[in-house]
């Protein structure tokens, strides 16, 4: 009898120590996959701020392009400006809202 208790408990600590092997492989891939996250939103961010910042050179661009005007686009200038007037006007009004 002490045999076959000998058998069950020596499989039992096999099983033991895989479910152990399994959990520390598992805890490292995690630690590993938490670590992949933590650098791809660093990296997303860093995107982020540089679309921010180029989008905020294209609305520059434009609004010089806006006032840049030769002796005959006056008139096509003061068209620009008064767009642009009225979307700061709109804004505005959609901030006292």
């Amino acid at each position: 009898m002490s045999k076959s208790y000998e058998i069950v408990i020596d499989s039992l600590k096999e099983k033991i120590e895989l479910i152990i092997s399994r959990y520390e492989f598992l805890l490292s891939e995690n630690m590993a996959l938490a670590e992949r996250l933590r650098q791809s939103e660093s990296k997303l961010e860093v995107s982020n701020n540089r679309i921010k910042e180029l989008e905020q050179r294209i609305d520059n661009l434009q609004l010089i392009g806006a006032f840049k005007a030769s002796y005959g686009d006056v008139r096509e200038a003061k068209q620009n400006i008064g767009k642009i007037v009225r979307e700061i006007d709109r804004c505005i009004s959609l901030l006292g809202d």
